[in-house]
């Protein structure tokens, strides 16, 4: 018996409990599905499957031995899959997720335009910005910020971005602004979802954790409060660009201003990028600004 003939039949019953079940979605007979997880058990000298005349049920060996081959299965129908795609333009769907701004602002209209190209494309997409288990969620791609913590994940840089201190004229005017990072200290600092600001200082990246009477996840709305004069943000350069541009705000603490930091596509390690979702991914990386 061959290491691989049978696994179809056992994931089968592993996930319908029954051999006759997994017999009918195979499309073959009860009595070869019973053979076939015989010789597996038999080959591996272990019980897989617990059997009693009511139900069917995995043994702790036989739920190792389904994860394993679950993805064995997986792995095989994804190549397959991606060799359909190299024949065919693209098509079926994509499931991304992306955060709430820079998503609208950003990724949906590349993806839209993605979308007009290929036609048969079909996309779910999930603006949040909590990072989502890709895995689980069953998600092919992910725009994520910043650094990376997630060491489990595939990633490609797609551009960058740079994060700016800004304050009202109005804040300065009547508190002043900071020249150095300790005096940051003596400010109102309007905070996100992170409590810590990141700089450069003599080519060293520094981390310094700042407070305020606003903590507030929406860079929008940071955005509002600064320019109202209610204190000093940290903010990427895709929020504050224009109302730098029109004076409602200023840059400050310039010189300890931090290294660029990437923004990225990352997708499960173990999953084969499909042709269209890294036709997307180049097309992100291409026209992202």
């Amino acid at each position: 018996m061959l290491p691989w003939e049978g696994v179809y039949e056992f994931v089968a019953v592993a996930e319908t409990d029954s051999f006759t079940a997994a017999g009918k979605r195979l499309a073959i007979s009860t009595a070869q599905v019973s053979r076939q997880i015989s010789h597996i058990e038999n080959r591996l000298s272990t019980k897989l499957f617990y059997r009693t005349t009511r139900k069917v049920s995995l043994t702790e060996e036989g739920q190792i031995f389904y994860r394993h081959c679950r993805q064995v299965i997986d792995g095989l129908e994804e190549a397959e899959r991606a060799i359909s795609s190299l024949q065919n333009k693209p098509q079926g769907q994509i499931k991304l997720t992306a955060p709430v701004t820079y998503g609208e602002s950003f990724v949906m209209p590349i993806v839209t335009d993605y979308m007009q190209q290929y036609s048969d494309v079909e996309v779910i997409c999930e603006l949040t910005n909590r990072q989502l288990d890709l895995v689980e969620g069953g998600f092919d791609l992910a725009i994520r910020l910043g650094r990376l913590t997630d060491s489990s994940m595939m990633a490609k840089r797609l551009t960058s971005r740079e994060q700016f201190v800004c304050a009202a004229p109005e804040y300065i005017n009547r508190f002043g602004a900071p020249y150095s990072l300790s005096e940051l200290a003596q400010h109102n600092c309007l905070v996100g979802s992170q409590p810590h600001w990141h700089f450069n200082e003599q080519g060293q990246a520094r981390s310094i954790k700042v407070q305020g009477n606003l903590q507030c996840s929406s860079g929008i709305s940071l955005l509002n409060a600064a320019i109202k004069g209610l204190g000093i943000v940290q903010l990427p350069g895709y929020y504050v660009a224009d109302a730098i541009k029109e004076g409602k705000l200023s840059v400050i603490l310039e010189s300890y201003k931090p290294q660029q930091e990437g923004i990225w596509a990352l997708y499960p390690h173990n999953r084969h990028l499909s042709p269209k979702v890294r036709l997307l991914v180049d097309k992100l990386a291409a026209e992202l600004p």
